[in-house]
């Protein structure tokens, strides 16, 4: 108890002191060291002390450009830009000798995968992610610390020879702008650390996440930006032994260091690596004793999902440490135990950097053996298993299949396309449009992870989601194999890289009309490129049959010169531009007298071009908007309107046909802007709602939506106190795929041509079934549960219940979605599904809907 008690007062003489005196920087670095002049130190670049303003981005470039040009022990990789155009850079420490071979190094590390290392000679690598998450600033700050520390150390010289480090200052550098000015703006020379102060509450959509709005701790595996995707290239090249990931958590705690809950890690991962784990958090748990730190271990987190920073190298043979402090948000800010300061918060994730040095140092080569040890595992674990390879596919659209190799290939994975059209238990595979994934190489089990299914669990908890089935999540054919096949059919290796196959125009200018297909994933953007070009575009509610017999499914899409003064001649040159850039056929279509129906039926409706604003800010759910924001943007490169959700009472509506409206709470919105949206409804505007959009909508009469909830039970009258965080967070639906129905005539469901498909679900939102059984395009089975976790009495709530469901309003539609079908950019298999509520919302007949 005397220990615990004076630990607490050192730890609130350290973060009170810092509100009263100045920063200096012999604060934070140990008194044994002493330091080469020839390294600047960060003040004399910055004009400030660490911790004394938060650095932004530019700062932190400029201080590391400035290291790595005066020190020997280090050079600077460029990796990449974000999509603000900020460079991604990486720090390379380690002795002069090693930085003069660096090449050589990581061609070296290879052998560790294929056992042909030589690990009496093989330096350890560490790699050190900071700032994640942009309103996280400790671990960015702390990195300008480690630069200069690891450079101009006197008394690490010997060490560094066999020790690699790879400083990342900023994996976030978009969202640690944004914070860092935000709490600059708002500093006070004289802080008093009022939680309700501006400084320390950042306005929407905060600094968390990177340009889209996106959590990029969770894009290691999906690799969808270009923050991860820069990074993973390193990661691969490098295969570090230890990946420090560098966060923050909530005022009122401590310091969390893994390993973390036992019961929650993913059971490919080896136990060995957890035995590590707690061998290297006895070094973290030495160095914060020594100034007099609290920290906890065991009781937070888990290392189930392999797209988090502290995980993804578990599945890599490397050890991945999560460090979690507690946030000052600003300069300083009270917190239970009186105050906390940003340099307090620095100096423990830099005290945290120089204990895994001294772990990494000191277990060099039991660390480069354990991943010997967990490739070698990984060739037996394949020899044991029945499946030998995967192979996935969409026959009717290669663009799906495209993006899911391009995933594997980034992750150092060996992948083959099929070269020739087979038929596997009665599914039909392509030539071309298929990818083989042979289980016979050292990323085996990221792949197990990857297109596996798993529906039972150790633990109900997860702090993250519970699966990640990529062929699902892309919706494609998919078939685990018991053979390589790779000597049964004809297939192109494509591991050393895979270009998008360009789309063409079958037939001559100058034909009677144009047609392509909805399946293709790029038809929207395709349709919105035409339409931006003037030419008349028209989409088809039947089926019908060109002269050479060839069958057009619902969603075709019909394309005219319309009122366009181009020329035939330039109008088959746009079409070739267009059908080469999103990789479509067009079809030259010779008469309009078509099998089934003619090019002039009354069963096909020319489409108004969208103009769509996306409602956004406070009460608004940043990472669903977007995502949304990102498809349009990034994806199709539609035009969208960025709308604060309070300005809905003032903004002019008539200029847009397409509302969205991502989860949020819309109460800002007020009864002027209901009416306004009450009006606009009417008049025919087509609203696309999201999550607990719903909820808002039917509670202000505005669509017909009904929800049901979990039953409470009350079977017992006592519990254990101790139970209540398990027992409720099992009921807590994180994140799991589930299989639904969809009516592929309905407008929303052209495009597939199953009605079965899997969609992503988080949270306890349910959905009944509208009672004009026309306004239920999609719906979750009577055995909806595909892979991952849900509470047993949840499931059998949502059986049979919508997922997509839709309202009218006087001449408007509103489409309601339970689920997110644009789930953190990869679910590519769904993204169809929102882009026709856009494109074709405004053709749903009001019967279906009312």
């Amino acid at each position: 108890m005397k220990l615990f008690l004076s630990s607490i007062l050192v730890f609130l003489s350290f973060s009170l002191s810092w509100a009263q005196e100045e920063v200096n920087l012999n604060y934070y670095l140990p008194e044994t060291f002493t330091y080469d002049p020839a390294i600047p130190e960060p003040s004399s670049i910055l004009g400030f002390e660490v911790g004394e303003w938060h650095a932004n981005h530019s700062q932190v470039v400029h201080y590391y450009q400035t290291v790595a040009n005066s020190s020997p022990r280090a050079t600077l990789v460029e990796y990449g830009r974000t999509y603000e155009k900020r460079p991604l850079l990486m720090l390379v420490v380690s002795s002069p000798e090693n930085i003069q071979k660096i090449e050589e190094i990581k061609s070296s590390r290879a052998g560790l995968r294929n056992g042909t290392a030589k690990l009496d000679q093989m330096p350890v690598v560490m790699y050190m992610g900071h700032s994640v998450h942009g309103n996280e600033p400790s671990g960015v700050n702390a990195s300008l610390l480690s630069a200069y520390h690891f450079t101009a150390a006197r008394e690490i010289e010997e060490d560094l020879e066999n020790i690699v480090l790879l400083i990342d200052p900023a994996i976030n550098p978009d969202g640690i702008n944004r914070f860092a000015s935000w709490v600059n703006s708002h500093k006070s020379y004289h802080p008093n650390g009022d939680p309700a102060n501006r400084e320390l509450n950042e306005a929407w959509p905060r600094g968390r996440t990177n340009h889209y709005w996106f959590d990029l701790n969770r894009d290691w595996l999906p690799v969808q930006h270009p923050e991860s995707r820069g990074r993973i290239t390193q990661i691969q090249a490098w295969l570090p032994n230890i990946v420090l990931d560098f966060h923050e958590m909530g005022t009122d705690n401590t310091f969390f260091f893994q390993p973390g809950i036992p019961s929650r890690n993913n059971p490919l991962t080896p136990e060995k690596n957890f035995e590590l784990t707690e061998k290297i958090a006895q070094y973290h748990a030495r160095f914060l004793d020594e100034i007099g730190s609290l920290y906890y271990t065991r009781e937070s987190f888990d290392d189930y999902y392999y797209g988090k920073g502290s995980t993804y190298p578990d599945v890599q043979g490397a050890i991945g440490i999560l460090f979690e402090q507690a946030s000052s948000r600003g300069h300083l800010q009270e917190n239970a135990f009186g105050e906390i300061s940003f340099p307090f918060t620095i100096r423990n994730q830099f005290t945290t950097a120089l204990s895994s040095f001294k772990a990494a140092r000191d277990m060099r080569v039991e660390l480069n053996q354990y991943m010997v040890d967990f490739y070698n595992e990984s060739k037996s674990a394949y020899a044991e298993d029945d499946d030998k390879a995967y192979i996935f596919g969409a026959n009717e659209d290669y663009a799906r299949s495209y993006h899911l190799a391009d995933i594997l290939l980034q992750h150092d994975i060996q992948l083959y396309s099929l070269q020739e059209d087979i038929n596997l238990n009665g599914v039909p595979f392509s030539s071309g449009t298929s990818f083989i994934v042979p289980l016979d190489q050292p990323q085996y089990k990221l792949i197990k992870s990857m297109f596996e299914t798993r529906t039972e669990f150790q633990d109900s908890l997860f702090y993250d989601v519970s699966t990640w089935n990529m062929p699902m999540a892309f919706n494609l054919d998919y078939m685990a194999l018991s053979s390589r096949i790779l000597n049964l059919a004809k297939v192109e290796d494509v591991s050393e890289g895979l270009t998008f196959q360009p789309g063409k125009v079958l037939g001559a200018a100058g034909a009677y009309s144009y047609a392509f297909e909805w399946q293709d994933y790029y038809a929207p953007k395709a349709t919105y490129q035409l339409m931006e070009k003037g030419y008349q575009v028209r989409v088809t509610h039947k089926t019908f049959q060109n002269q050479l017999g060839k069958l057009f499914n619902r969603g075709t899409i019909l394309v005219e010169k319309g009122n366009s003064t181009a020329s035939d001649e330039a109008f088959y040159e746009d079409l070739q531009e267009i059908a080469s850039a999103n990789g479509i056929s067009i079809h030259a279509l010779s008469t309009g007298y078509t099998s089934g129906i003619n090019l002039g039926s009354p069963s096909i409706d020319v489409l108004k071009q969208p103009s769509i604003a996306l409602l956004v800010d406070e009460g608004v759910g940043s990472a669903d908007a977007g995502e949304i924001w990102h498809l349009f943007d990034q994806r199709m490169e539609i035009p969208i309107t960025l709308m604060s959700a309070s300005s809905l009472s003032s903004a002019n509506l008539n200029r847009y046909s397409v509302l969205i409206m991502p989860t949020g709470n819309y109460s800002r919105v007020g009864k002027t802007g209901v009416r306004k949206l009450n009006e606009w409804l009417e008049n025919g505007g087509t609203l696309i709602a999201r999550g607990t959009a719903l909820n808002w909508l039917a509670g202000n009469e505005l669509a017909a939506f009904s929800f049901l909830t979990p039953e409470k039970t009350t079977e017992s009258t006592q519990k254990p106190y101790a139970a209540l965080t398990n027992d409720r967070g099992a009921r807590v639906t994180g994140g799991a795929i589930f299989n639904t129905n969809l009516d592929t005539t309905h407008p929303l469901g052209y495009g597939y041509l199953s009605g079965d498909l899997r969609v992503f679900k988080s949270g306890n939102q349910f959905l009944k079934p509208s009672d004009n059984p026309y306004a239920n395009p999609l719906m979750y089975t009577d055995d909806p549960l595909a892979s991952g976790y849900i509470h047993p009495e949840n499931l059998e709530l949502m059986k049979k219940k919508s997922v997509i469901q839709v309202s009218a309003k006087g001449q408007g539609r509103i489409i309601g979605f339970v689920d997110n079908p644009n789930f953190r950019a990869f679910w590519f298999g769904t993204n169809k599904l929102f882009l026709n509520a856009v494109f074709f919302g405004q053709t749903i007949t009001g019967a279906s809907a009312r």
